[in-house]
Order: structure tokens, then C-alpha cells, then sequence
């Protein structure tokens, strides 16, 4: 497994379409691979990280190495900025039980939803920040982990960061992903279910910036 990181030019027309659209953010990141179907070791995810107007990430997690050149020439930095790829091996390899780290998450929490009317059930967003964050903890032991305790009693370090309502065309209809970004720090615990979650995403949506969750060490407290 990769893990890649690129900074996109926000000033950029063909940015400003990518960034607009997951749909098409989706395409031009496929377009980076020859084969990009799951394999046994994960599928390609990805996810963007905005810190104001003129920084922009792109991360992609993936069984093989991508090729963004086109993606550099129209929407990133072509004369002083490529992107960056680093085995994400070693770190899947060295994870343990209680082992404790800094997450990021962008995810669709839904929720199943039947009405009057309807032949079936479907998914609905969470619209809260409530919904949203406990949309997470129930799902944390299926995914190999614990949310850790924050430094206030009785409460867990987990935060939404950012909340969007994401629509766009797809195939003549129209889609509305409702996403949530979460931050906060977990401890590790069981080493095979976090691979996994580490590996082939999180939730709904993985083609569309959801699902993927990365990992910093916590920072030291001096």
C-alpha cells in the first residue's frame, strides 16, 4: 500500500471544477492508475484537506503507486510542486494493540431511513453533530479501535471539525452527500479490523472523498 499527498492550486480553473465536484475529483484521481480496482491489500481512497484559500491537499491511499502528472499540469503547482508518495507498508506493519494515535476522517454517517411510500429503505444523512459523532463510536470496535478519553472527565476525544453538503451530477441525476469530518486521537484495538478500516475506507461514499482515515503520531505535551 501508498500513501501519496499533493497540494492543488485553488486558483486554478480546472481546481476550482475538481474541487467542486467529487464526481469529478473521483475520475482524475482513477486516472492516475492503470488498474485501479480493490485488490486483496485495499482500494483507492482519498480525501482533501482545506486550510483556507490557498492550501489545499489531496491525499490517496492506494495498492500501487499513482501517476498525477495530469493532475499537476491542471490543477497543482507544475513549476515548483509535484506530489509525494511513501510506502504505507511499514506502517500498517507496525501497528499494535494500545497503541495510541492522532486520526483524521472525512466520512458520509447515514443512517437507514424507511417511509411511507417507499419500496425500501435508504440512506439519509446525519444532520447533526451529535448524529454525526455518535454515527462514529458505534462503529469503533468493528473498526480495531477505541476513541480516546479527552482531558475532560467523561468526555471522548473525538471532534467534527467540518461539515459540507456536497451535490453534484452523476449520470443525469442528481447527488447530495451530506460528510463530516473528524478529528481526535484513538487507541488501537485489534490489529487486523483497523487494517482493514485503514486500508478499504470507512462508511459510504469511499468514491467520493469519504472513507479514508489517516494517522499522526500524537504530539508531546512539553
Amino acid at each position: 500500500m501508498f500513501l501519496t499527498k499533493m497540494q492543488l492550486n485553488p486558483q486554478r480553473r480546472k481546481a476550482r471544477k475538481l474541487l467542486s465536484s467529487p464526481q469529478a475529483m473521483h475520475a482524475a484521481v482513477l486516472a492516475g492508475f492503470p488498474d485501479s480496482r480493490p485488490s486483496e491489500d485495499g482500494r483507492v481512497l482519498w480525501r482533501v484537506d482545506s486550510y483556507g484559500a490557498h492550501r489545499v491537499l489531496l491525499y490517496i491511499s492506494s495498492p500501487d503507486k499513482p501517476d498525477l502528472t495530469h493532475l499537476v499540469e491542471q490543477a497543482g503547482w507544475p513549476t515548483t510542486q509535484g506530489w509525494q508518495t511513501a510506502s504505507y507498508d511499514s506502517l500498517l506493519d507496525s501497528l499494535e494493540t494500545g497503541q495510541r494515535w492522532q486520526f483524521r476522517l472525512t466520512a458520509n454517517p447515514v443512517h437507514a431511513v424507511r417511509r411511507e411510500g417507499w419500496s425500501a429503505t435508504k440512506p439519509l444523512g446525519h444532520v447533526t453533530v451529535v448524529q454525526q459523532q455518535q454515527w462514529l463510536l458505534d462503529r469503533q470496535e468493528r473498526l480495531g479501535f477505541r476513541i480516546a478519553p479527552s482531558s475532560v472527565a467523561d468526555e471522548l476525544d473525538v471532534a467534527v471539525v467540518d461539515r459540507a453538503v456536497r451535490r453534484f451530477d452523476r449520470n443525469g441525476s442528481r447527488v447530495t452527500i451530506s460528510t463530516a469530518t473528524f478529528e481526535g486521537h484513538l487507541d488501537v484495538a485489534d490489529t487486523d479490523a483497523f487494517r482493514c478500516a485503514l486500508t478499504f475506507g470507512i462508511g459510504r461514499a469511499k468514491s467520493y472523498g469519504c472513507g479514508l482515515l489517516t494517522l499522526a503520531k500524537p504530539a508531546r505535551l512539553s
